[in-house]
């Protein structure tokens, strides 16, 4: 008889779809990426893009977390380029994986989500 391993696969942190301003600078110039996210995981973000980004690129994050007067700083990179051309997309955005977070901030972060209705899985269209 063959037994299975029984290893711990982490899951995907849960999106949660909420309005909040935000400065996402890219890190080589110091340029405005975006000022609007869209929606907030304790992994990442998603933002409307101001300006074209490449897939990989690091950016600096900040924002103030959901229900608070604190603010969260964290560096993360775009881990994932929406171009909005499907149907139901919500327009061009821009995925960013924290990659650097303090503890603190990761903590009143999941917190703050805990209290935010997660986001439903779309169907996707077939056509």
């Amino acid at each position: 008889m063959r037994s299975r391993s029984l290893r711990y696969i982490p899951r995907r942190p849960t999106r949660h779809p909420i309005r909040l301003a935000c400065q996402v600078v890219r890190e080589r110039d110091f340029k405005l990426v975006s000022n609007e996210i869209l929606e907030v995981s304790e992994g990442g973000i998603l933002v409307r893009p101001n300006i074209r980004l490449l897939t990989g690129e690091d950016v600096l994050v900040s924002f103030m977390a959901p229900f608070s007067r604190t603010f969260i700083d964290a560096e993360g990179s775009v881990a994932r380029i929406l171009h909005g051309r499907r149907m139901g997309d919500g327009g061009p955005a821009l995925g960013i994986a924290f990659s650097d977070i303090d503890e603190v901030s990761r903590a009143l972060l999941r917190r703050q989500l805990d209290d935010l209705p997660t986001r439903m899985p779309q169907r996707r269209m077939m056509s």
